[in-house]
């Protein structure tokens, strides 16, 4: 395995994750006028192998 390569493209997807996530957490608050708290899951798996990394939080709306 290229270290450097991997590490590269898990920083990519990682980045892409994170940017469009923010997007549309953005966009279902605001669409359906959200306030309070919004309690989160994120739920990460890679087909072909037996990840499955859970993720829970709030998001404080303010």
């Amino acid at each position: 395995m290229d270290e450097q390569r991997f590490n590269m493209s898990m920083r990519k997807f990682l980045k892409e994750v994170g940017v469009t996530s923010q997007q549309a957490i953005e966009r279902v608050v605001r669409e359906e006028g959200l306030g309070g708290k919004l309690k989160m899951k994120m739920v990460l798996t890679a087909e072909g192998t037996s990840l499955d990394h859970v993720v829970e939080g709030d998001i404080d709306l303010g």
